[in-house]
């Protein structure tokens, strides 16, 4: 069978096409600047060159026709026919309570998606765009939504609660919900796999770290808490986003500095995080870059970061109990080997020590721990198509 597996954001999306009989991936590409003026479509067959074009693509509909015609161009098409593809795999952000795991998409479930808009009102829409435009493309094709919050649904009351009117939570649905879930689902699973622990005896902090961030403490194979809240604002410091501040701060800037709700949202979340303390970027690269030249407030970000990730590592062994692993993954995660190894240097009061060669790695699969620490440390990259992929099949095949 092969899934296509869609990622749909709302002026871009990306996109795969999976065989899963060897679950190989046959092509993979892109598509920005949808609704503007020289949108970009970028194709890459498995086999053959990267194929990069430039035209005004008006939506998603045309943008998705696109594609699938490259998928099966005469001369840089990877399958015979459309009716190759058995299925589609949507990422969808928000699936709230009523969804805790992976689920076809019908009439009904387009409506639950679209009552969780205000859980998640820049990225359910899109996906949902997304949904609509591929049942048109290709009607009569299953769609499978997979939730970035559905790995969470397994979290304790205690974890997901927050300490406020609890009517919020049973009127407004106000709580935590988490996301990145499929990444932290995935690398879990591998770095069980990896150090031959059965999942549900494996307990492991997950660090899922790029443009957005997110921890996880997984017990048993399950998510029992997250960085991440009703939003994904909550938690790690990120690219542009703040992570966790004082709740009192939006009102103070609303009633002194006279900044409207909208505009503190927009700074909370696009003006925040590593470029609102350095100035410079939300790029760590970057950052880096600028600390060794001397700049303070460049390395004053790293520090801000370093501190963070120290903080909920520590919260989440103490909640584990028992910790078999910690997994670096996502763009820094996997990537940087200074700020990585830097938080392992770090955890010492737990036994861990790192080790320097192995950890001299980038996007690769690797444990950088000493063999006589107690506590593992692995890179897992991450392969949250392959999750969506893997769901979509079984639902569909059952």
């Amino acid at each position: 069978m092969f899934v296509f597996v869609l990622n749909c954001g709302s002026s871009s999306f990306k996109y795969q096409l999976l065989d899963m009989t060897n679950e190989h991936r046959v092509a993979v590409g892109l598509v920005e600047r949808i609704g503007m003026k020289d949108s970009v479509l970028t194709y890459e067959p498995a086999n053959g060159d990267k194929v990069k074009e430039i035209a005004d693509i008006v939506d998603h509909e045309l943008a998705i026709k696109k594609v699938l015609a490259k998928l099966v161009d005469a001369k840089v098409g990877v399958i015979k026919s459309l009716s190759d593809i058995g299925a589609i795999g949507h990422r969808v952000v928000h699936g709230a309570e009523k969804f805790s795991g992976s689920v076809r998409v019908n009439d009904a479930v387009l409506a639950a998606l679209k009552q969780n808009i205000p859980l998640a009102p820049l990225h359910n829409p899109a996906n949902i765009t997304g949904i609509e435009a591929m049942m048109k493309a290709l009607p009569g094709v299953a769609n499978v939504g997979v939730f970035d919050t559905a790995f969470h649904a397994t979290m304790p009351a205690e974890s997901y609660i927050y300490a406020v009117p609890y009517e919020w939570y049973e009127q407004h649905h106000v709580r935590r919900y988490g996301f990145h879930g499929t990444s932290h689902r995935f690398v879990s699973e591998r770095a069980a796999q990896m150090l031959g622990i059965a999942k549900d005896q494996f307990n492991c902090i997950t660090c899922h770290m790029g443009n957005g961030s997110s921890y996880t403490a997984v017990k048993g194979g399950k998510s029992y808490d997250t960085s991440m809240g009703m939003t994904p604002l909550e938690g790690m410091v990120m690219g542009t986003r703040c992570g966790d501040i004082d709740a009192g701060i939006p009102s103070f800037l609303a009633a002194n500095i006279k900044m409207s709700f909208a505009d503190i949202d927009n700074a909370l979340n696009k003006k925040s995080g590593l470029l609102g303390v350095s100035g410079v970027s939300s790029d760590m690269r970057d950052l880096h870059a600028a600390a060794k030249q001397g700049n303070a407030r460049a390395s004053l970000a790293i520090d801000v970061l370093r501190h963070r990730a120290l903080k909920y590592i520590g919260a989440y062994a103490i909640e584990l109990g028992r910790v078999d692993a910690i997994v670096f993954t996502g763009g820094i995660g996997e990537n940087d080997i200074d700020f990585r190894g830097s938080v392992v240097e770090r955890l010492g009061i737990l036994g861990i020590k790192l080790d320097i060669a192995a950890n001299n790695v980038r996007g690769k699969e690797a444990l950088i721990s000493t063999a006589d620490s107690p506590i593992k440390v692995l890179v897992v990259p991450t392969n949250e198509e392959l999750v969506i992929a893997r769901d979509t099949k079984e639902i569909v095949g059952n």
